[in-house]
């Protein structure tokens, strides 16, 4: 018993003078412990556990974010003189510990963590979040930098003394190799409970359990600086494979829809954060989406009831490019905000060259967004109508832009000057994270969920608000007579209610939250998917599998615009030939009878997990073919992102979109309007000019309470048009 209490006393006195703030060594201990339990804090308080499920991956997550610690920490020991050593130190804990907050920040609102080609392209997303930052701050945001404070303090008032003597070379080289041990030894570990997890690139999530945050960080640019290297090597004929890919993959436009919808207006309805399962929902008796339901079953609407989002990190935006380009998102970061020099070959530019028509994007938020401003000038469309264009102040918008209702109504004093035929867009705003809409707003007869999660109650708010501003809109454009002119194309561009709340939502829409299972969360990625096509009485639901990357071949096809002859990877969702194979980012996938998700085949049917052991032959070889054409599509679409492979490659009449071409400034805009009907006179073809060049907007009837609220000084959020030039 002496023997050990001695024992324990002299590795207490080595403990204190090892790890003696007061000494060099024992200041970087001190670091790196306080980043070591901010770590955890975010591994299970922000990440939720990052997914562990067994005993060896909680003690992978427990010791991964020391070795990069120790490597860093150690690097900064080789300083020599005093005030730089301990200046150092602290700046570097500054860095990591900003690196750690802004993917807490990410991963509760996108649950995702932030990519170096989203910081790269930080600014722009920033500049829309506005008031939605705010509310994304959580209690234990003050422990993040609570040590660094006291730290910082104990050095000024010399509790914690600076000591003049340096950490020797040799412990310095000690340090830097006990790192590299740690390192190798974690990556052992990863390795052992995820083979190939390196060379196979799993879901980000993966990365940060097995290797921690800051080895993502690293890798991710690392992956960054070999792709820039990727678009420099590029030459013309890498374009050849990719070719060939879609020549094989092409699915013959089916003669029943072919061009049934040729010089009808197109207005693309995008539906923020809305998904599926809000479809003929009722909460409390009352159906969460009664105009919507009524279209999804309309005798003129085609719905699909298994259409997947197929988003990576840039959500909203890889939508938008999967809608316009046909290629998908990025396995990390958005193609907005990194590559949005690159060449486009796109709808806006596709319709307006080979059928003559006018497009236009309408959006409440600022234009420089998702780097919108740059990448509609790439895509050819002609106008950009942002917040600029509205009145914005004050309660008339939410954190993310203008409310839906008022969007819709004060966009007619554009829409009704543009030439006929036009290919529009609306992006909704009021249904996104984190679903708050001022009571004023909210439809007394609708009593939403009373789950213990608001998120999910807020969500079922928004979704009716959002139900009542298309019905609104709809109402007007049958007033106006564009209805009968248009084909209307409604979708949800992504999910709303992230996986860590869907066992919550579980209840709600009629699930069992004590099995839910990774097929669940997989299922609960469909997103609505209608195409109306007022007097066609060709409405129908369809239950065909297929997903975003489709739209744009499947419209092309429905306008008569044949796409034999440009890079797509979707396929058209009515053709005989549409292969029912979904494709997710993060090389998961799933077809009628079965989903690839979490490293395993589920029966659709039963739910349930296919053992291996039961897996037939024949089943395996399925597997692995789809698992191969998934890989494949996605792999050629970042190889065409990455090298900027369109350059080498022009369609036939197809003509290099110039982005100089275009001003989205709100003075330039509303002269070449004014100007383009006043040329054209007799022959304009605006609805404008065929009511006689008097405005329709009489015609739009909302009950949106701030029509009448005066403009005022204040706002939600921050009004900048990159090209207004001081206008």
């Amino acid at each position: 018993m002496k023997a050990m209490i001695l024992a324990l006393r002299n590795f207490w006195k080595w403990s204190l003078k090892r790890f003696n703030p007061n000494n060099r060594v024992g200041f970087l201990w001190l670091l790196t412990l306080f980043f070591w339990a901010k770590t955890l804090l975010a591994y299970f308080l922000d990440f939720g556990g990052l997914g562990a499920s067994d005993p060896i991956q909680f003690f992978i997550m427990i010791i991964n974010p020391f070795a990069v610690m120790i490597i860093v920490f150690s690097l900064s020991s080789f300083i020599k003189r005093k005030l730089p050593f301990y200046i150092t130190a602290i700046v570097i804990d500054i860095l990591l510990t900003l690196l750690l907050y802004v993917n807490c920040i990410s991963y509760r609102e996108m649950t995702s963590f932030v990519s170096v080609n989203q910081m790269l392209g930080y600014s722009k997303i920033n500049q829309g979040l506005g008031g939605a930052s705010i509310s994304l701050m959580r209690i234990q945001d003050f422990f993040y930098w609570l040590d660094l404070v006291v730290i910082t303090i104990l050095l000024v008032i010399k509790k914690i003394k600076m000591q003049e003597t340096p950490i020797t070379k040799h412990n310095s080289i000690l340090g830097l190799s006990l790192g590299i041990l740690a390192l190798f030894f974690n990556l052992f570990l990863a390795d052992c409970s995820r083979p190939q997890l390196l060379t196979r690139g799993f879901d980000d999530t993966y990365m940060v359990k097995y290797m921690g945050i800051n080895f993502y960080t690293i890798e991710d640019a690392v992956n960054t600086v070999q792709i820039d290297a990727l678009r420099s090597s590029a030459k013309p004929n890498d374009i050849s494979k990719v070719r060939s890919y879609v020549k094989s993959h092409y699915a013959k436009a089916n003669s029943k829809y072919y061009g049934i919808a040729k010089g009808k207006n197109v207005i693309i309805i995008h539906l923020e954060s809305f998904q599926q399962f809000s479809i003929d929902q009722k909460i409390n008796g009352k159906e969460v989406t009664p105009f919507l339901n009524s279209l999804y079953h309309g005798k003129d609407t085609i719905s699909f009831s298994n259409f997947f989002n197929e988003v990576g990190q840039g959500k909203t935006s890889d939508a938008e490019n999967m809608l316009e380009t046909s290629t998908f998102g990025l396995p990390s970061g958005s193609v907005f905000t990194k590559y949005a020099s690159n060449t486009f070959q796109a709808m806006p530019a596709i319709i307006s060259q080979r059928l003559g028509y006018s497009t236009a994007v309408f959006h409440g938020n600022v234009a420089s967004f998702w780097n919108r401003n740059t990448v509609y000038k790439s895509m050819g469309y002609q106008h950009f109508f942002d917040a600029s264009f509205y009145d914005v102040s004050g309660e008339k918008s939410e954190s993310w832009g203008l409310k839906d209702k008022l969007l819709f109504k004060d966009s007619v004093a554009y829409l009704e000057k543009l030439q006929q035929p036009f290919y529009v867009k609306y992006l909704t705003v009021t249904n996104h994270y984190p679903f708050t809409l001022d009571t004023v707003d909210q439809d007394p007869n609708f009593k939403t969920s009373d789950t213990d999660d608001p998120i999910i109650n807020n969500y079922f708010i928004t979704n009716h608000y959002l139900d009542q501003s298309v019905k609104e809109f709809y109402s007007y454009l049958s007033k106006a007579g564009l209805l009968k002119n248009s084909i209307i194309i409604i979708y949800g561009d992504h999910y709303g209610i992230s996986e860590s709340e869907n066992k919550t939502l579980a209840s709600v829409i009629g699930k069992n939250p004590t099995t839910w299972t990774a097929n669940d969360d997989v299922q609960l990625q469909r997103v609505p998917f209608m195409i109306d096509i007022p007097g066609s009485k060709l409405g129908h639901i369809d239950k065909t599998y297929g997903g975003e990357i489709d739209v744009l071949p499947t419209l092309e096809h429905l306008l008569g615009i044949s796409t034999k002859r440009y890079i797509q990877f979707g396929q058209d969702l009515f053709s005989k030939q549409h292969k029912q194979l979904v494709a997710f980012r993060d090389q998961d996938f799933t077809t009628p009878k079965y989903t690839y998700t979490a490293g395993k085949l589920w029966d659709n049917k039963t739910d349930k997990v296919i053992p291996t052991s039961s897996i037939s032959k024949a089943l395996a070889k399925k597997v692995s073919t789809w698992q191969k054409a998934v890989n494949k599509e996605l792999n050629l679409s970042d190889e065409l992102i990455y090298k900027d492979l369109l350059r080498f490659y022009k369609p036939k009449g197809f003509k290099t979109v110039n982005p100089k071409n275009y001003d989205y400034g709100v003075s330039a805009t509303k002269r070449a309007l004014n100007k383009q009907n006043r040329i054209l006179g007799s022959k304009s073809t605006s609805l404008w000019s065929r009511n006689g060049d008097k405005s329709t907007a009489s015609l739009y009837k909302t009950d949106a309470p701030e029509l009448y609220y005066p403009r005022v000084s204040w706002g939600r959020i921050q009004i900048r048009n990159p090209d207004d030039n001081g206008e």
